[in-house]
């Protein structure tokens, strides 16, 4: 009878044990060491990407201040490129984004088989004409040279401003996620496009007649968007977003960082400043 007991006593204690181990193992499994919880939307560390331009100020000098009043931990990564970001957001390396256009995300998500969404407007800069060898549009001719970017959806942009003034034509059916210079006809004059990276046209403006520019390429030179010769009237479509995964657009941290971008703190800080005077507004700022 004393050894039924004893192993009906050793039996019990085995199974806590067993039970302690898988929730130990549980609990561990739930962690990836950095102070993240996995499917927790609730988490307060968050890593938050960028390409090159004025947005990282803009996060830095006022989002930030804003997410950490609320108990957040945030990781900056700036990218050399603005090609590295999105595939930085796949791999789960960054959490959100602030650098791109819907058009741009939406041919990046076909493009990697990537499942990003805005969840907010930024003060964005629109692109414009500028030049060093100009003081007008009006000197325009046959061949005069004009720098567009290289990337299909920005210089979709740019050359609809061009066709704006009446000096090329667009095909009928030109895409945006797939547009390319073959998507260009002339119209009034034959004008010679070349074409450069988004960011080497700034420095170039001494070797071509006119340069279309993103906005804050030139905020960032510490020039005025109002110089340009001819501001575009930028669609929504290319307006700048917050970006993040599908999975986290309804996370808590995710709607925290919603509010930030939409805050009378952050509109304030904006328009108290001379170098953001040009740039587009969000429209959530109407409301307050």
């Amino acid at each position: 009878m004393e050894k039924t007991n004893k192993r009906s006593n050793l039996k019990k204690l085995l199974g806590i044990l067993l039970i302690g181990i898988l929730a130990l193992l549980t609990a561990c499994g739930n962690g990836d060491g950095s102070g993240k919880e996995a499917g927790n939307g609730d988490k307060k560390k968050i890593t938050v990407g960028f390409g090159v331009g004025t947005y990282e100020e803009q996060f830095r000098q006022s989002i930030l201040p804003i997410l950490e009043k609320k108990g957040y931990t945030v990781e900056i990564k700036t990218f050399s490129q603005n090609m590295q970001v999105n595939p930085a957001m796949k791999e789960g390396a960054i959490d959100a984004s602030i650098f791109q256009s819907t058009a741009y995300m939406e041919a990046i998500n076909k493009e990697i088989n990537a499942d990003m969404v805005g969840i907010a407007y930024v003060p964005g800069a629109p692109q414009g004409i500028y030049s060093e060898n100009h003081t007008t549009l009006d000197d325009v001719k046959d061949g005069t040279t004009v720098a567009v970017p290289n990337d299909p959806v920005n210089q979709e942009r740019a050359l609809r401003i061009l066709e704006e003034l009446g000096w090329i034509k667009i095909k009928d059916g030109a895409g945006v996620a797939d547009f390319n210079i073959n998507s260009m006809e002339p119209a009034k004059y034959k004008i010679d496009i070349k074409i450069l990276d988004p960011a080497q046209i700034l420095v170039s403006l001494q070797d071509v007649d006119y340069g279309i520019i993103n906005g804050n390429f030139i905020a960032s030179s510490g020039r005025k968007i109002t110089d340009a010769l001819k501001i575009e009237n930028t669609p929504m479509q290319h307006r700048i977003i917050v970006s993040v995964n599908k999975k986290d657009e309804n996370t808590q941290w995710a709607k925290d960082l919603k509010a930030a971008y939409e805050s009378k703190e952050f509109e304030e800080y904006i328009l108290g400043l001379d170098k953001y005077k040009g740039f587009i507004m969000p429209e959530a700022w109407k409301n307050n």
